[in-house]
């Protein structure tokens, strides 16, 4: 009998499953009726900042590790071989710049929102820009995080989706909503267990039924799924040494580095020595995490030898395999599903909850009591979770199209956020305008990339495996929109953009870099890392300033070509929506000398 049609869930499966919930939803009952009782924002949001790093560290792991990475993580190396293992070589950078960069920067100004950050170091507009863009990212994944597992789950037992979507989401909710800060980190902790405990089970019994470690080996080498280090320079390659390792760097620091749901769980720390040991220990559990997908991978390969099975959810079939016959296996793994889920949604929750309080509400409202502040929190952290069950229907209308855009509009935007970020603490001539319009820019070639690959896709679509890393959905973009042909209307925008990208990154940011606008003197105090000054030590001090900051002296050309684009732009509009007329009264008015740069 096909396993995919055997319903193998047992009283044992059920009873496992209902204690994940029950015990998730007690550890948010019992930090809603101890300590502070969630009376302050610092406590609901920040966990009063008293936070160890053994907990800290375990959440760090969990909120992104998602189910639809273990579900798919394993599904891509059983496909495509062990190269994806090579991400974890970008691990080490990717958490080693964040404790040394970022966490001593967001931890010394105290905030509480990362995007208070851009509103010390630039403005209020950066700030709210970069919330709205983070809140934005993370609605659209919720949806995915949420339904992911209630599909395996129904596929498993055939219980009812909707009952699953329902029951997960509420029970999220309530204990994020009751237990704050706290109650999501001590549950992560609970949960991360659960998760690697079910990983472990899958592999042991697979393994076994498979015929020994001899076996597997053996099988999945003659099978070509080991894989030697790629170092192919060719970025539309699947899986390269420098598209996993490069790439995973960029894709480690956008959620290590300045993701508001980790910045959240540094702050949360005692002291700034137990936020940057906790990410140290990240590394490691990272490694684990990785390692047991991959592993799960290529003992699902043994097992079935390269068989097709793409219209099955491949990690499941193989569960459903393994373990029928063994009550209480399939409902651990299951639980081990729903643990990533619970705690990638629950952080989506309070990060959520945070940015929306702190970013958009407070700041409109200076004189709000601190019990009112309070509740309102818990109001938006409920009304996040109910719209999250919102996209989880959105997910299940759509089906595989909004999976993939949910999971690429994940890493399009988490790149230019990243960038926003590094532009405030690496350069000390930036401004506020050049931040809007770097992360309008890059917001802009972002989508169209992503996006039109997905409107244009003409090969097969990106499965669900590739969501574990962002670069892979990048590649796809690039790879599916050059199989058709442009427009010349298309031509011609994208010449345009392209004129005015290369205008802003090479005359204007030269202009910056040596008359710059911003002096290093008037930037807020803390909100810069050295970065220049340690890469340029040699330099005398005197060359450093005038490299970095410099006031600027006059009008300069760049500054004059400024000016011509401006007014040149200014008179297109005007021609064409005010008509003959205006061109008419603009050449009397003489306005055409402003476009001379002499």
């Amino acid at each position: 009998m096909d396993p995919s049609d055997q319903k193998i869930f047992t009283v044992i499966d059920y009873v496992i499953f209902a204690v994940l919930l029950a015990a998730s939803m007690g550890i948010g009952l019992y930090y809603a009726l101890s300590g502070g009782r969630q009376r302050t924002t610092q406590e609901f949001l920040m966990a009063d900042r008293s936070m160890g790093c053994l907990p800290v560290s375990l959440s760090l792991i969990a909120s992104f590790q998602s189910a639809v990475a273990i579900i798919g993580v394993p599904a891509e190396i059983y496909t495509h071989g062990t190269q994806y293992w090579f991400i974890g070589c970008a691990y080490i950078l990717g958490l080693l710049i964040p404790a040394h960069i970022f966490i001593p920067v967001f931890y010394r100004l105290r905030v509480s929102s990362a995007y208070q950050y851009l509103e010390l170091r630039f403005s209020k507009a950066v700030r709210i820009c970069g919330t709205l863009t983070f809140i934005f990212q993370m609605v659209i994944y919720m949806g995915v995080c949420v339904y992911t597992p209630a599909f395996a789950l129904n596929a498993v037992t055939g219980f009812e989706l909707w009952g699953t979507v329902l029951a997960t989401g509420l029970v999220c909710t309530l204990y994020t909503t009751l237990g704050g800060l706290k109650a999501v980190i001590w549950t992560d902790v609970f949960q991360t267990v659960v998760m690697f405990a079910g990983q472990l089970a899958v592999i042991v019994v697979g393994v076994q039924k498979t015929g020994g470690v001899a076996d597997v080996w053996r099988k999945v080498w003659e099978g070509n799924r080991i894989s030697g280090l790629d170092l192919n320079p060719d970025p539309t390659e699947r899986h390269t040494f420098w598209t996993l390792g490069v790439g995973g760097v960029f894709l480690m620091l956008s959620l290590y580095g300045v993701n508001q749901a980790q910045v959240q769980r540094y702050l949360s720390s005692r002291t700034e020595k137990e936020a940057v040991r906790s990410c140290y220990m990240v590394f490691p559990s990272l490694q684990l995490a990785l390692a047991l997908s991959c592993v799960m991978g290529l003992v699902m390969f043994a097992r079935y030898c390269g068989e097709d099975h793409s219209d099955k959810l491949m990690v499941i079939y193989f569960v459903m395999d393994m373990l029928h016959g063994l009550p209480g296996l399939p409902g651990l793994f299951i639980a081990c599903l729903f643990s990533a889920a619970l705690s990638t949604i629950s952080s989506a929750f309070n990060s959520l909850a945070t940015v929306t309080m702190e970013d958009l509400i407070k700041p409109q409202y200076p004189a709000m009591t601190e019990a009112r502040a309070t509740l309102l929190s818990k109001v938006l952290a409920m009304s996040y979770g109910l719209l999250c069950l919102a996209m989880a229907y959105l997910t299940h209308l759509m089906g595989d199209s909004v999976l993939q855009v949910a999971l690429k509009i994940f890493g399009m935007v988490g790149g230019p956020i990243l960038g926003l970020f590094c532009l405030g603490m690496f350069f000390p001539w930036a401004n506020s305008i050049g931040a809007l319009v770097g992360l309008c820019v890059g917001l802009v070639v972002a989508f169209w990339l992503g996006i039109g690959s997905i409107l244009t896709r003409s090969t097969r679509p990106l499965p669900l495996e590739c969501s574990a890393n962002v670069t892979i959905a990048i590649q796809t973009a690039f790879n599916n929109i050059t199989l058709r042909d442009f427009t010349p209307c298309e031509l011609l925008c994208i010449s345009l953009l392209s004129i005015t990208f290369l205008y802003k990154m090479f005359i204007r940011n030269s202009k910056l870099c040596f008359s710059g606008p911003t002096k290093e003197e008037d930037v807020m105090p803390g909100t810069l890392y050295p970065l220049l000054g340690k890469l340029f030590c040699f330099l005398p001090e005197h060359l450093k300033k005038k490299l970095c900051c410099v006031t600027p002296l006059g009008q300069t050309v760049s500054e004059k070509i400024d000016l011509i684009a401006k007014n040149l732009a200014t008179f297109i509009y005007n021609v064409f929506a005010h008509g003959e007329q205006n061109y008419l009264e603009i050449s009397q008015n003489n306005l055409f000398c402003s476009f001379c740069p002499f």
